[in-house]
């Protein structure tokens, strides 16, 4: 999603950031890690992931945020709304928990609680789909980082991604430039 737009660096971090940050209400689960064995444990991720974080009112925040944060505002506000909500349709197709469980999502929040997104076809978290799609996204990374000279990894630390893209260089070759490409079809024509 952050290559669709994001042309610095920073654009980049905020379109990722925007698909990934819904998960931060999800952090309840070390909490409830450390205080089962309690008089009273908190269960905040029982109580509060997929709540939190995965609604109408967070999705704004975020698209206020990013606009506020990013170079070029609209473009990049749009792409990490769009992020967000990817994440949300990503949740709600393949979430499912090994109980059974469809978390579902309260997305008016916090405007109403009337709306709960569920799907019955829900497939598990740890389902082929989600294996496969996980797949597919990384090896577009992969074309991606060979093709356009950085990286995932440049959102984190520029030596990794100029490792990670020389590399792929030195493994698939030189991608090919646009000048490259008319030159081959004009050979061709001869």
């Amino acid at each position: 999603m952050a290559n669709g737009g994001a042309r610095t660096r920073k654009d980049r971090f905020l379109v990722t950031a925007s698909g990934v940050v819904p998960d931060i209400d999800g952090l309840g689960a070390i909490t409830d890690l450390l205080t089962r064995d309690t008089v009273q444990p908190l269960r905040l991720f029982d109580k509060y992931h997929h709540v939190l974080g995965h609604n109408l009112g967070f999705g704004i925040a975020i698209g206020v945020t990013t606009f506020c944060l990013a170079t070029r505002r609209f473009t990049i506000g749009l792409l990490a709304i769009v992020s967000f909500h990817l994440h949300l349709v990503c949740d709600l197709i393949g979430s499912r928990g090994p109980d059974g469980y469809q978390w579902p999502i309260p997305y008016l929040l916090p405007f109403s609680d009337s709306v709960q997104l569920v799907w019955e076809g829900q497939w598990a978290l740890n389902a082929w789909p989600n294996f496969a799609i996980t797949i597919v996204a990384i090896i577009m990374s992969f074309y991606l980082a060979w093709r356009r000279g950085y990286s995932f990894l440049s959102l984190f630390s520029t030596s990794a991604d100029l490792a990670l893209v020389s590399a792929l260089r030195a493994r698939f070759g030189a991608p090919p430039t646009v000048s490259s490409l008319f030159r081959g079809r004009e050979r061709g024509k001869g």
